[in-house]
């Protein structure tokens, strides 16, 4: 069993295989934290851990509680107004104004798996892996809304994921003003904080820093999970490396607004709080109705920030990603953007299509322009029709030829958006998020549709639908390239302006889980401008995202080691494009890009009918030779071993191994070429110390240890041919003997 219940009800102990999370009653009939780390043996009750010692100058619960003091106490899901001055998980509003609220304990329930949530994005265990929910019910004395906290045990993957669910079984209507998906409160500060920020062309730079007094968060208030932050973050232990030492891992299964904070009180306690951005969020919450929160998913380990990231990636793909695609290979694409932009027509595309075909690529993807009068970025959003002078047969057709390669077929959506230049606006130019009084600020000549309409996504769902049958799709990237200003929502009360953000993720939700039902063998990449909405989410629809619009090798390094903290390979769209590169001019060798786009789903952006011979051959063998180790590509374990974000950074170094530890392969890649540099060496990771290895089909044979601990030494690079010696790239494929 995974949770263990003490006869008194008191005390609840989840365990997963390395894992415990420990919570109890306390003594005013709230839940407090107790423990939650290393796996610790059960017991009735934890006296040691819950110890508390009376201090002045903070409140007590009560005069004849004395030592039992809010802001000392380790809570589970706190509120504002009784003495605990932190910044609390949810807060209230009742019909008087007053924002108190003091919800005790009811009583819990215990069920084998884990449900999916209606209408979110949710994590399930439809394989039976061993997964337990807890969920434990509280009541407001004061208004007598119901506070359900979620617990879903996942053991094999030591994760927890939690969620609250609040219910007004009432005939008073009161409002949540504040819903967090979780709260922790540890019961020290000595931790670093893992944030992984940018900006569009630079997602996901990893930022570590030391805790502080006071608070310290990463959010988003652009009705996105947004490209400057991710809702991912991890705490580690200040010696805490990619091999040893402890680390929590907290994600989000949210698209929207957010805020992931850890406030470090004067008694250097440190609480995390996780999910909707309480900043332009409120519900009212009605009688006789419900508000879920996201889920929010916490993990755990003692053996360094590898293991973390690798085990919540085995959680994704058996408990959140679609089952259909958790362990299929994905498609080596090619995308005609960069190659053709909007300047296409039927017979441009063809050219392409039959030279990738002869490549060994396996999909085309039909990127911006295909649909309304679109022949630049001014028009035609929303219009879901073919551009007939570009299609004057039909796009029927042209998919025809496609499937008729053997080929598989994508297309570009921008489903969320919609330019004033088109028939759909005209129509209904009350679909367009924004305050009628206001001026509205444009991005790249568009708007947001208002997602929080059923109208919309009925329209949306049918258009898009239509395509599908029409073209028999078998990949649709959904992009989504500008954030929500001037947000109000014409069909939305006034008193229900502060819900319009999280109605229109819910709408975005609707429309995915409509299509994914419709059409199952259908795989979406979600996009957002690049990685502007890379979150479980999405992922939850979209097992795959466009991880940046960089496409220049060097700067993914840093994109895609930073991504790989928090979400695994197979998430990852990593493509090879054109040089001089389109968003910094540098340039680097097509065997530089190749060796970076392997480590994630592989595609190529670049025009292909302008490229020489020898360039086509080389493409031609990457593509077998990705098309070889594919699945220890896209599935194998990864291991971040030399890091582009440390002081020098001139060295990056990662590798993915086999589960049975029979193969691995491994990238190295050196910014800038050194004249009479000292010997190198290659450290790997994740071998079985006790088989022996060869390296490259060499000769010599290496145990798993010495390959780890002594390495394999790396000869100096030499110049590519028309290249510099700079921006070179390595692989190592080690197998056993």
């Amino acid at each position: 069993m995974s949770i263990t219940i003490n006869p008194a009800a008191t005390v609840f102990h989840l365990q997963t295989d390395h894992t415990s999370y420990i919570v109890e009653i306390l003594p005013n009939q709230t839940l407090g934290q107790v423990y939650y780390g290393d796996r610790i043996p059960v017991k009735d009750a934890y006296p040691n851990l819950t110890a508390r010692e009376e201090r002045g100058g903070t409140p007590t619960w009560h005069d004849d509680l004395p030592d039992f003091q809010p802001e000392l106490v380790k809570t589970e899901y706190a509120s504002l107004g009784k003495g605990d001055y932190r910044y609390p998980a949810f807060q209230l509003t009742q019909p008087n104004g007053s924002r108190i609220s003091e919800f005790v304990y009811q009583d819990y329930q215990l069920t084998a798996g884990k449900q999916r949530l209606p209408k979110l994005p949710s994590t399930f265990d439809d394989t039976q892996d061993g997964a337990q929910t807890l969920t434990i019910t509280l009541k407001d004395r004061l208004t007598g809304v119901l506070q359900h906290l979620n617990y879903a045990v996942f053991p094999h993957q030591d994760v927890i994921v939690r969620s609250a669910t609040f219910e007004n079984p009432t005939a008073t209507a009161v409002t949540l003003n504040t819903a967090y998906s979780a709260q922790l409160d540890l019961p020290d500060d000595r931790y670093d904080f893992l944030q992984f920020a940018g900006d569009w062309a630079r997602e996901r730079h990893l930022y570590r820093n030391r805790l502080r007094p006071g608070s310290q968060s990463i959010a988003s208030l652009r009705g996105a999970s947004s490209a400057q932050e991710n809702p991912f973050m991890m705490l580690a232990r200040p010696e805490t490396t990619e091999t040893q030492g402890s680390a929590y891992g907290l994600n989000l299964v949210y698209s929207g607004n957010f805020n992931d904070s850890v406030e470090v009180n004067q008694f250097a306690t440190s609480r995390v709080l996780i999910g909707i951005n309480p900043t332009e969020f409120a519900w009212n919450l009605v009688p006789e109705s419900t508000f879920q929160t996201p889920e929010a998913i916490l993990s755990y380990t003692s053996a360094g920030l590898n293991q973390l990231s690798q085990q919540m990636g085995d959680f994704y793909q058996h408990h959140l990603v679609n089952s259909k695609f958790a362990n299929q290979e994905r498609p080596v694409l090619i995308n005609n953007w960069e190659a053709t932009y909007f300047d296409f027509d039927e017979a441009k595309l063809m050219t392409i299509v039959r030279q990738a075909h002869d490549l060994g690529i396996d999909m085309f993807v039909l990127d911006d322009g295909w649909f309304g009068h679109r022949n630049d970025d001014t028009t035609s959003l929303g219009d879901w029709f073919t551009n007939q002078p570009k299609f004057p047969q039909g796009l029927s057709h042209f998919c025809d030829q496609v499937h008729a390669l053997d080929m598989q077929l994508g297309l570009w959506f921008e489903p969320e958006m919609v330019s004033k230049d088109s028939d759909l606006y005209r129509a209904h130019p009350d679909w367009l998020i924004g305050d009628p009084n206001a001026e509205l600020t444009p991005s790249r000549h568009q708007f947001v549709l208002d997602m929080s309409r059923k109208d919309v996504i009925d329209y949306l769902a049918q258009r898009i639908s239509e395509i599908i049958d029409e073209t028999h799709l078998d990949y649709i990237k959904w992009d989504m390239n500008r954030n929500i200003t001037e947000a109000f929502s014409h069909q939305l009360a006034a008193t229900n302006q502060l819900e319009l953000a999280h109605r229109y993720i819910l709408g975005v939700y609707d429309l995915y889980d409509r299509l994914t039902q419709a059409y199952p063998d259908v795989l979406f990449e979600s996009c957002a401008s690049g990685g502007g909405r890379f979150d479980l989410g999405m992922m939850y629809y979209a097992p795959q995202a466009w991880t940046s619009d960089d496409t220049d090798a060097v700067e993914r390094l840093k994109i895609q080691y930073g991504t790989s903290y928090g979400y695994p390979q197979a998430m990852m769209g990593a493509h090879v494009s054109a040089v001089p590169n389109e968003q910094d001019g540098r340039i680097t060798s097509l065997t530089t890009r190749g060796a970076v786009a392997f480590f994630g789903d592989l595609g190529y952006e670049l025009d292909i009918t302008q490229m020489t011979p020898d360039e086509l051959q080389q493409i031609k063998e990457q593509v077998a030779f990705y098309h070889q180790y594919r699945q220890l590509f896209q599935f194998g374990k990864f291991y971040r071993i030399d890091s582009p974000f440390a002081d020098d950074g001139n060295l990056t170094s990662w590798g993915v191994v086999a589960s049975d530890q029979s193969q691995g392969i491994f990238g190295r890649y050196q910014l800038l070429n050194h004249p009479n540099a000292p010997y190198q060496r290659q450290f790997f990771q994740g071998l079985d110390p006790k088989r022996q290895y060869t390296v490259n089909g060499g000769a010599e044979h290496f145990s798993g240890t010495e390959l780890m601990a002594a390495g394999y030494f790396v000869p100096s690079v030499k110049p590519a041919k028309g290249y510099s010696s700079d921006f070179s790239a390595q692989l190592f494929i080690v197998e056993a003997v």
